[in-house]
């Protein structure tokens, strides 16, 4: 039985998390669920799957917690503190962070120290700080199994493979909404044309990031210091049916490609199973019906915001950590209808511009580069 903290557990990712836990329930229990906000879905998670532990990160809702989980012996905490002190507890054999954005960094970090396994759901800590966590994996017997649907795909591409005849990491991406959009028509979009992704079924944050294409820079990132591959080594590649989730290119002309429907439950599976395969995850793909796979070469005229990915490479130290900080503030103000839809990559290259560059960044660099450069990028946004 292994035991598991479902960090994020009221999002997408959690609450898939959580439906594969009920279904293997031989082999998995949610033993912390931690949740942002959704003090009642919290409440309710943890009614139904009684961990040990549930955690909200808003301090103000604790007591509606606690009153309604102390009758079932339920024991509850608030706050990042509380959040990062539980990963590292001995009921907790593997982390699933599937927070979103910068605030998966700290528990993350945390659990790295602990020795735990991590299921990484949260792609911005390898984009914010991926030198830091992999010298600090390096130091802990953690191992860490991708979530993202992309990164997961890659990780089950090289099984058995050697890593010195990898040629070429190739990351799949849907085009989002805009695919098909001219750049004029771009200009208009608002928040609820950016939220009607054509393939997956996401969060507000990652849906946008999506049609920005925000998420796509930010996948090489990680895939950069997940699987220790030089950023030329990595393209990005549009393929609108989202049925290969990613690929890998050898030295002698092979590729391989993992495949399935556009969902999450497979690659959450995977990771849990600690690159293991379970029986009743995820709907088989019908290639029949699904009929022709194609493929299209990224515009970056269209979306400049995949450029971002080589900016913050080629610059290294806290520029992703800018990058991401920034991103984060924009899309908030997009999904408020405060700014345009260019307004999100406009916003982030100046925060980058007025963000001070740390080459050899240290964790209370990172924390410091967050909190600047989300406040230069609110003064930027409200003026």
């Amino acid at each position: 039985m292994k035991n598991i903290a479902v960090l994020g557990s009221t999002g997408s990712i959690g609450t898939q998390t959580l439906d594969i836990i009920s279904r293997h329930s031989h082999r998995y229990r949610a033993s912390v669920l931690v949740a942002g906000s959704r003090v009642d879905d919290l409440i309710e998670q943890a009614r139904r799957h009684k961990p040990d532990l549930a955690i909200i990160a808003r301090e103000d809702l604790y007591e509606r917690l606690s009153s309604a989980l102390a009758p079932l012996g339920i024991e509850t905490a608030a706050g990042s503190k509380a959040i990062a002190d539980a990963v590292t507890g001995s009921n907790v054999d593997t982390v699933v962070t599937a927070t979103v954005g910068y605030s998966g960094l700290e528990p993350t970090v945390a659990a790295i120290k602990a020795g735990k396994d991590i299921a990484l759901a949260n792609k911005e800590t390898m984009v914010v700080a991926g030198s830091y966590i992999t010298r600090l994996l390096a130091a802990s017997p953690s191992k860490v199994y991708p979530v993202d649907s992309e990164h997961s795909a890659i990780y089950q591409c090289l099984q058995g493979e050697d890593p010195a005849t990898v040629k070429r990491l190739i990351i799949t991406a849907s085009g989002g909404p805009f695919r098909t959009w001219s750049e004029e028509k771009i200009r208009t979009a608002r928040a609820a044309d950016a939220l009607k992704h054509p393939n997956w079924d996401m969060g507000a944050k990652i849906t946008i990031d999506s049609a920005t294409m925000v998420n796509k820079a930010f996948e090489i990132i990680e895939a950069r210091w997940l699987f220790g591959i030089d950023p030329d080594k990595i393209s990005a590649v549009v393929h609108p049916q989202s049925i290969i989730h990613s690929m890998v290119e050898f030295q002698d002309g092979a590729i391989k490609a993992q495949m399935g429907v556009p969902e999450m439950t497979l690659p959450i599976a995977y990771a849990l199973g600690e690159a293991s395969r379970s029986s009743n995850v995820a709907d088989f793909c019908d290639l029949i019906a699904t009929g022709s796979l194609t493929f299209e070469q990224p515009d970056t005229t269209r979306f400049p915001s995949l450029r971002l990915a080589h900016i913050a490479m080629e610059r290294g130290g806290n520029a992703a950590c800018t990058i991401n900080a920034a991103n984060e503030i924009a899309v908030a103000a997009f999904l408020r209808d405060d700014i345009a839809f260019n307004d999100i990559y406009n916003t982030i290259t100046a925060t980058l511009e007025r963000t001070p560059f740390i080459a050899d960044a240290t964790y209370d660099d990172f924390v410091a580069t967050n909190a600047e450069a989300r406040a230069i990028a609110r003064s930027l946004i409200y003026k």
